[in-house]
């Protein structure tokens, strides 16, 4: 299945991530079968709020295609979107998402709400939870596991 294909491919990112000792959450966009853009997050290498990698990868799409429009885009992320994401990915009109693990504290993709299925807003993006979930979330819980662990031997 193409979902798991390409969901595998925003889980390196996210190894990526995590490599760099960061949040291990990676993202990747598709455009007609081809991955055009990827990202991973970066926030505490860059301390810059808006480096996530749904946003990353938002940018890179945009350069790659030549357009803030992203009409026949799918976003693969390993975390249900946040809502400064799911806003960016509205924003950008991206046709689908596509994530793995659900967020409790914080997902706008269905979990707290779904900003990216309100009918208020000009643009809606079609969802599909769930897809290598038990990668994904492990992969979370594993690494704040990790930082826990560390705390305690300090």
């Amino acid at each position: 299945m193409d979902d798991e294909k390409y969901m595998r491919e925003a889980l390196n990112q996210a190894l990526q991530a995590q490599e760099a000792g960061e949040v291990p959450i990676g993202a990747v966009i598709v455009y007609h079968g081809e991955v055009i853009a990827t990202g991973f997050n970066v926030r505490e290498t860059s301390q810059l709020t808006l480096s996530h990698a749904e946003l990353l990868a938002i940018e890179q799409a945009n350069q790659e295609i030549g357009s803030w429009r992203l009409e026949d885009c799918t976003l693969y992320v390993t975390l249900e979107p946040c809502p400064m994401c799911a806003g960016a990915i509205v924003q950008s009109r991206i046709a689908r998402v596509v994530f793995g693990a659900s967020d409790p504290k914080a997902g706008c993709a269905g979990t707290l709400m779904n900003l990216l299925d309100d009918n208020r807003f000009n643009h809606q993006a079609e969802v599909t939870a769930g897809v290598l979930e038990r990668e994904c979330g492990q992969l979370l819980t594993d690494f704040f596991r990790g930082l826990r662990n560390k705390k305690k031997q300090m």
